[in-house]
């Protein structure tokens, strides 16, 4: 299968399994993602997502044969991903497994947490090919690193190192490829400690207001506030801290 869907306890982990091509995206995989994080995000049980790639490589991005071309005329129509037309308000982590190109770094910007290998390296080659990144690398990226520095990424193709991501701020932390997954799963498994309702409503007031004027956010913010206050789940966390104990948290 070209996308793998796993499911332990509360943590998904979806992986693009594509390892004869790099991960290079096809148009039936690109369908396959979209429908993986949608179960992701319908599902109540599931509270945190892992993404990642098979082997060595996270993803060389966009096939162009079986993806590109059939876009250009039309004869793809483009489903809801995280890059563009899909809120996931739920965490998703990008555990960047070695080489991103192109749609793939795309994809891991579209994360809300990155955790990358020592042998990654992010690169957005668009241009090289007459042609611009499509799924949101000219708007994240700007957005997240210096203006200048997105610049000479997405403009002369320049890729970056793990350890230059990292002090870029691009991603949360560099580990060994052993490490990886992991590091990734105890990640979402603190994630998956805390209030769901908060960590959700969390997630849609920083990527919602990060669009707004700051008052509009801060009344974002309040409305959210006001709402997780009349939640079961705050209520569990106060008996949780009165009774010095983990809280059970349900969701609702």
């Amino acid at each position: 299968m070209a996308v793998l869907y796993e499911k332990e306890g509360k943590i998904v982990t979806i992986t693009l399994n594509l390892t004869e091509t790099l991960n290079r995206i096809d148009a039936q995989t690109y369908q396959a993602f979209s429908s993986a994080l949608m179960e992701f995000r319908d599902d109540p049980e599931a509270w945190v997502a892992i993404i990642t790639g098979t082997d060595e490589v996270f993803s060389t991005g966009a096939d162009h044969d079986t993806l590109l071309i059939p876009w250009s005329d039309k004869s793809f129509q483009e489903p809801p991903m995280i890059t563009r037309g899909l809120d996931i308000w739920k965490p998703l982590i990008a555990a960047i497994n070695g080489p991103a190109r192109g749609g793939g770094v795309e994809i891991a910007l579209a994360c809300d947490i990155r955790i990358a290998s020592e042998n990654t390296y992010l690169q957005f080659p668009e241009v090289g090919r007459g042609l611009i990144p499509g799924l949101g690398g000219t708007q994240r990226l700007p957005r997240m690193i210096s203006p200048a520095k997105a610049a000479e990424m997405i403009l002369l193709g320049t890729p970056i190192s793990a350890e230059e991501a990292y002090g870029l701020g691009l991603v949360n932390k560099v580990v060994p490829l052993a490490q990886l997954v992991p590091t990734a799963k105890e990640w979402a498994g603190k994630i998956c400690e805390k209030g769901p309702l908060g960590v959700r409503r969390a997630k849609e007031a920083m990527i919602r207001g990060g669009n707004m004027a700051l008052e509009d956010g801060l009344r974002l913010e309040l409305a959210f506030f006001e709402e997780v206050l009349q939640s079961e789940d705050y209520q569990e966390g106060l008996r949780a801290l009165r009774e010095e104990r983990k809280p059970e948290y349900k969701g609702r």
